[in-house]
């Protein structure tokens, strides 16, 4: 093993306490004022691959939903942006500390990396999470912001980065995700199926030179041509707008059946071991047919997606904890896609 590789030691995972997934299909069906709309909407929610996604939004006081009276989301006229970012600077530092826990004893960290695409604040999250944890000020940060679902390959690449130039550095990535904070009056059913995707969640990694859990190595990136308009995300008066598209997974299809993109997944040897970012059933699906890969190789990503839905950045570190607390691989590729439409990831392989 190159001496200036940098591993991914632990990996701690974290999500809220409540289970909004249900209560937000019921939610959907209401809006859509056409019956055989409703219908379609009911019947691909079936087929989602999901059976819960999470919220920082607390339960009313009769336990219900944020959409429910007394809830976050009851009145007529829906929060404002600015209402949302103020939960956001609560929430989302708890919610990585939460995740920083799983961790167990961090000792010497000295550089903070955080992705996060659903919220801003200034101070930034990562000065709140470098204080609160109790981090010197002299501690070196990079806040990763808006990069979407592929925002924690380029926390890690950036970590990756850094131990290798620096082999005494100790660096933790994390990556947190308030994606309910975004729900959004529409009655189409395409956003509607959007946002029926999303959760919250957060997850945290020591990455060092150390050469123990996942080694990290050869980081990637590809934008797919003609695609720029298939995933976006617009600030709004109302939170942050998710479009994404229904052509999102044939796109994926099209660009694995291309040279490029398959030399850098499939061109350095037998890969026996997928992290694919869990964006939805139809992504992974089309990654398993364009890849040619058996029922099995996608069953973290797909275990990922049925406990918590698609948490954008997050999801790809759950998956790679998955694999950590599993037998890793030997040649594992992670991959996630995101705006652009483009794909980034890594090889990675357990430390030997």
């Amino acid at each position: 093993m190159d001496q200036r590789t940098a591993f991914l030691n632990r990996i701690g995972t974290a999500t809220p306490g409540h289970d909004i997934h249900h209560a937000f299909i019921r939610w959907a069906e209401s809006q859509i004022r056409d019956r055989h709309q409703a219908a379609l909407f009911r019947r691909m929610a079936a087929r989602s691959g999901i059976a819960h996604r999470w919220s920082v939004l607390p339960p009313t006081e009769t336990g219900g939903s944020p959409v429910e009276p007394g809830g976050f989301y009851s009145a007529p006229i829906l929060p404002t942006t600015a209402a949302r970012m103020a939960l956001y600077a609560e929430a989302a530092p708890d919610l990585a500390l939460k995740a920083i826990a799983g961790l167990g004893t961090l000792d010497a960290i000295s550089h903070l990396v955080v992705a996060s695409c659903t919220g801003f604040v200034a101070p930034g999250i990562d000065q709140i999470i470098a204080a609160r944890l109790g981090l010197s000020g002299s501690i070196e940060r990079t806040l990763v912001g808006f990069m979407g679902c592929y925002a924690a390959v380029a926390a890690l690449r950036v970590a990756h980065h850094i131990v290798r130039s620096e082999p005494a550095a100790r660096v933790l990535v994390v990556t947190v995700e308030l994606s309910s904070l975004h729900l959004r009056p529409v009655q189409a059913i395409e956003p509607l199926l959007a946002m029926l995707q999303f959760g919250d969640g957060a997850a945290a990694a020591l990455v060092t030179a150390e050469p123990r859990g996942l080694a990290m190595r050869n980081f990637f990136a590809a934008t797919l041509p003609d695609s720029a308009g298939l995933i976006r995300w617009t600030i709004g008066d109302e939170g942050f707008a998710m479009h994404l598209s229904g052509e999102v997974p044939g796109r994926i299809g099209q660009a694995l059946a291309e040279p490029e993109l398959r030399e850098m997944l499939l061109g350095q040897g037998t890969v026996d071991g997928w992290a694919v970012h869990a964006g939805g059933r139809s992504i992974l699906d089309a990654v398993e047919a364009g890849l040619g890969l058996g029922e099995d190789a996608l069953a973290a990503s797909r275990a990922v997606l049925d406990a918590c839905g698609n948490m954008s950045s997050a999801t790809l570190m759950f998956v790679l904890a998955r694999m950590l607390r599993e037998k890793p691989p030997r040649n594992g590729v992670a991959v996630a896609f995101g705006p652009g439409l483009a794909a980034e990831g890594f090889r990675f392989g357990g430390a030997r």
